[in-house]
């Protein structure tokens, strides 16, 4: 059972605003908590703030974990949201 996920962020303008909303937005609908890790760094994804504070620009490393394993959809589509570089590629 897969509980994160690593991912690289594609996208020219790396994990910005916009970008950020999109995921809090997913996150909003989980069970339990979901965080975005950078460098042992963790932010609340539900948080548009706490995400953009990890700066993340084009090319950096994340994880996303969640605590709850029937929150695997969401991991899933936060997953595909960023591997399809938010929707901006």
């Amino acid at each position: 059972m897969k509980l994160s996920q690593d991912l690289t962020i594609p996208n020219e303008l790396g994990l910005h605003a916009r970008a950020a909303a999109k995921v809090a937005r997913l996150a909003e609908q989980a069970h339990a908590g979901v965080f975005v890790i950078k460098d042992g760094q963790e932010a609340d994804a539900t948080s548009i703030l706490d995400i953009i504070g990890l700066y993340c620009p084009c090319g950096t490393e994340v994880t996303v974990r969640i605590t709850d394993p029937d929150d695997r959809e969401i991991l899933n589509r936060i997953a595909r949201l960023i591997e399809a570089g938010f929707g901006e590629l």
